[in-house]
């Protein structure tokens, strides 16, 4: 089950210099790959290019009526800052095995690991200490112990509750 056409790969950041270079967080798994997947989106339908000019630092043009227009200055690049780059999914490599797009979690059917429904996942939030599962009110970390199960073609995930989580589920 693929939840998302589009996938997030990389955002705009600060300034750098005057002439319009910008800093870009890559989340590719070689960041410098980044540029290899083509025009990149900002879900808002405007479309860009970029150009590595040195580690983590870009020179952006976007895209407008098929011709590319450089970001020329210092004031345009402020404007790109949080800027987000997607880009379509059907252009990534399948993952590994037992890896996943965080964004093909969105939308599965979360159950415990005695078929009791805990809901969807309706986000993923990774901010950078591990990947969590938003279902419902809880918020899951996505390792090994506590989601043993995938299975995107059924569109379900299992979820091994901590103790703790399950005894107050069933008193309640």
């Amino acid at each position: 089950m693929v939840a998302a056409r589009r996938i997030r790969l990389g955002v705009i950041g600060r300034p750098h210099g005057v002439r319009g270079l910008v800093h870009v967080q890559s989340y590719a798994a070689d960041p410098a790959s980044l540029v290899a997947y083509g025009p990149l989106d900002d879900g808002r339908g405007r479309c860009f290019r970029l150009c590595w000019q040195g580690e983590g630092i870009a020179r952006v043009s976007e895209i407008v009526e098929g011709r590319p227009v450089p970001v020329a200055d210092r004031d345009a690049a402020a404007r790109l800052v949080n800027t987000p780059l997607f880009v379509p999914r059907d252009r990534l490599p399948p993952p590994a095995p037992d890896e996943y797009y965080l964004a093909d979690l969105v939308g599965l059917a979360a159950v415990t690991v005695d078929g009791q429904p805990l809901g969807p996942v309706t986000a993923v939030h990774d901010y950078g200490a591990g990947a969590s599962l938003e279902i419902g009110p809880r918020l899951i970390p996505f390792t090994r112990a506590a989601v043993p199960e995938v299975d995107l073609a059924g569109g379900r995930l299992t979820v091994a509750l901590p103790e703790i989580v399950a005894g107050e589920e069933r008193a309640a």
